[in-house]
């Protein structure tokens, strides 16, 4: 489903991003916000806090663990045959 609203830039190149979105997104005061630029269109994609990121891999850590260990390995039989 796509959703629309309407911002109106300002005489300083300034844009209020709609409550709606802010709440949405949780973009507060300070966050930052990356704009891609694909085609003929602007996407505005907010960065997630550092803070909100721990333990994000928590579920996923065996996995994590075990390509480490596998591209380890691989970096070590490259060395030895150079």
């Amino acid at each position: 489903m796509v959703m629309t609203e309407v911002a109106t830039v300002t005489s300083k190149s300034m844009v209020n991003i709609p409550a709606r979105l802010r709440a949405r997104y949780k973009i507060e005061p300070g966050s930052k916000i990356v704009f891609v630029e694909k085609d003929s269109e602007i996407l505005l994609i907010p960065v997630p806090a550092i803070d909100s990121l721990f333990g994000i891999d928590r579920d996923h850590g065996d996995a994590l663990r075990e390509a480490a260990r596998e591209l380890n390995e691989e970096r070590r039989r490259e060395g030895r045959s150079e």
